[in-house]
Order: C-alpha cells, then structure tokens, then sequence
C-alpha cells in the first residue's frame, strides 16, 4: 500500500456508485429501508414506552437517517470535519440509544458507523473512528470474547471490501470512459486520413485535367476574339473534350479504387504510357499490389507523366516498375524538351501530393534532374 492511500479519498466515482446496476440499487435501497424499519421496530418492542417517549424516538430514530444522508453527501464532497462530526453524532445517538434500553438499534448504529466509516472516509480517519464503534459494540456485546472478536473483525473486514469493490468498480468506468475517448479518437482520426486520401484522389484525378482543359478552352476563346481559323478554334474544342473524357474515366477509376476494386498496376501503366507513348518495363517476380501500394504506383506515374507534358512536352519518357523482395520501384524518366503550353497550369501541388503519398505508406519519393531530363522514382515497401 503506498502512502499516500493512507489519506486518500475513495474516488467520487466509488462514492456516488456509479455504475452500479439497477437489480444492485434496488437491494441496498431496500436493505436501508428494512434497517430503518427494524430500528423503529425496536424502538416500540425494546422499551416501555408511551405517548411523547414513542413520538421522541421516532424522531430521533428519523434525525439519525437525516443524518446518515448528510454524511453521505459530505463525504461524496470529500468534507472531513462535516464528515467526522456527522459520525460522532450517530455515535453518540448510539450510546443514548443504549443507555435507554434500545440495545438493538445501538448495535446497528456502532456497527454501520464502523463499516460506513472504512468504505467511505479516508483510512487515517476511517481506522480511529471504526475502532472506537467497533470498541463500543464490543463492550455491549455479550456474547463471548471470540464471537465477538469474529464479529469485530468480519465487520471491520466488510467495510475494507466494499471499499476495495467500489474502487474497482470506478476504475473499470474510469478505463471504460478512457477506452470510448480513444475509440472516438481514433475513429476521427481515421476519418481525417480517409479526408485526406480521398482529397489526394481529388487532386491527382481533377486537377490535371480541369487544368488541361482550362488551357484549351481559354486558347479557344483568345483563337475566337482573334478571329482565328476554324480549324484552330476546332482542335482546341476537341483537345478539352478530349481531357473531359480522360477526367471522367480517371474518376471512375479512383472511385473503383477506394472501394477497393483494382486492376493490375501493370495494366494501369501500360494504359497511362499508350496515352504518352512512353515505354514500359517491368523487372522482378510479379504479384498483386496492397490497394494502397498499387494506386500510389498508379497516381506517382500519373503525376509524372503529366509533368512531363507540362515541362517537356515531345520528350521521350521511360517507365521502369522493378518487383523487389520487400519493395516496388517506380522509376519514370524523359529525355527533356522545351516546356509545354500546360506549363503555366496546376497549383503546384503535384510533387507536395506524391511525397505524401509515399511517406503514409512508409516509402519514399525522389524528384531531381537526371542526366538529360527530370528523374521520378518511387519506392514503397510491400
């Protein structure tokens, strides 16, 4: 036991029974109410008495409760001197009790100031005060020095347990309490990452190609206020239609994707690099990709190729997926060239998206020039 138990209060949870079923609450409400009843039965089977000595015991026999739910709610506060005043009170309605011929309703009383005091007070003042009720019931008691040895101490022993009940009772709705707010935040951390999983999709889906499409149409309307040839204003229209139908397949992709409903990243690639006529190679033992792993594959090869047409539109460009033993590599190079007329579109963060894309799945991004052009490479553990 630490020191410190020593002059703690029991925890305003084990005071106020908290969690205490309602079978539970209906037993110690009516063993109180037989209690009392069994004192005012006492009171009127014990002694002789008659008119105002009838109508004073049962006063006090009603003030004792008064007071017995006073010092319940003291010590739910954690008031000591309150407390302590209260018991003494109640001890000293005892010994009255006793001196007028009431044996049975002294007993009860000594007895539950000593077994109320060791649930409720801490031990420093529940021990003095259990020892001097549990002493006085054992002065009036006459049965013998070993039952009432046993008794004293079965008493003392009860009010320990339900001490020790009530305290653990506290302690599991403490940890249950702890367990639902770790749950709660768990379960919002959980929607920010899906938040943000699914605004990556957003911008590696949309951005690409609403900004591709802004640039046609607004070439188109500079061609239309220029008075531009037909067929120039025509193949710009077509460009951001064009980029409309590839935007919309790309979502319905993504959307298959978060419901987890991939196709085999080598597919993906392939599609993505007939679009750019890029060449594809795939190196190592193939096997089926976790979801995530593969539509980062998917998404950091998007991304560069995209770049590639914005920064070095006509380069040449080289995919290169490596099968390793507890990683893939994505490997995405073009042979540079003169900027594209996307360059100027985008918000910038395409590098930002795949950097973070790759660290929430333990891997790492590596973004630079090469020796001719710019250098992608992804690896992400399996």
């Amino acid at each position: 036991m630490t020191p410190d138990a020593w002059t703690r209060w029991p925890s305003r949870e084990a005071l106020a029974h908290e969690g205490v079923s309602k079978p539970r609450r209906s037993l110690t409400l009516a063993s109180r109410l037989v209690m009392l009843g069994v004192l005012l039965w006492a009171i009127f089977t014990d002694g002789d008495l008659s008119g105002w000595g009838a109508a004073a015991a049962c006063l006090g026999a009603l003030l004792c409760a008064l007071a017995v739910w006073a010092f319940y709610r003291a010590t739910l506060q954690h008031r000591l001197l309150p407390s302590l005043a209260l018991l003494a009170a109640l001890l000293g309605a005892g010994m009255v009790a006793q001196g007028v011929g009431f044996r049975l309703p002294a007993v009860v009383l000594l007895c539950g100031c000593a077994v109320t005091a060791m649930e409720r007070l801490p031990l420093t003042a529940a021990l003095p005060v259990a020892c001097v009720a549990l002493g006085a019931f054992a002065v009036l008691n006459h049965d013998g020095w070993i039952a009432t040895a046993a008794t004293v101490g079965g008493l003392g022993l009860a009010g320990y347990v339900l001490r020790l009940d009530a305290e653990a009772r506290a302690s599991a709705l403490r940890l249950l309490a702890q367990e639902r707010a770790a749950r709660a935040a768990e379960a919002e951390s959980a929607a920010l990452a899906e938040r943000s999983r699914i605004a990556r999709e957003i911008h590696d889906v949309l951005a690409h190609s609403l900004s591709a499409q802004l640039v046609h149409l607004e070439a188109a309307r500079l061609l239309i206020e220029r008075g531009a040839d037909r067929e120039q204003i025509h193949e710009r229209v077509v460009a951001a239609r064009g980029m409309a139908r590839e935007g919309l397949a790309e979502t319905r992709q993504a959307l298959s994707a978060l419901r987890g409903e991939m196709s085999p990243v080598e597919e993906l690639l392939s599609e993505l690099a007939a679009a750019d006529r890029a060449d594809v190679t795939v190196t190592g033992e193939r096997r089926p990709l976790p979801a995530e792993a593969s539509q980062a594959v998917r998404r950091v090869a998007q991304e560069a190729l995209t770049n590639v047409r914005k920064h070095a539109s006509g380069a040449a460009v080289r995919l290169r997926l490596d099968y390793g033993e507890s990683e893939v590599t994505l490997d995405v190079r073009d042979s540079g060239g003169p900027p594209g007329e996307l360059t100027g579109s985008g918000a910038g963060y395409g590098l930002l998206g795949m950097r973070e894309r790759a660290e929430l799945l333990g891997g790492s991004l590596e973004a630079g020039p090469g020796e001719e052009g710019f250098v992608v490479t992804l690896r992400v553990p399996l």
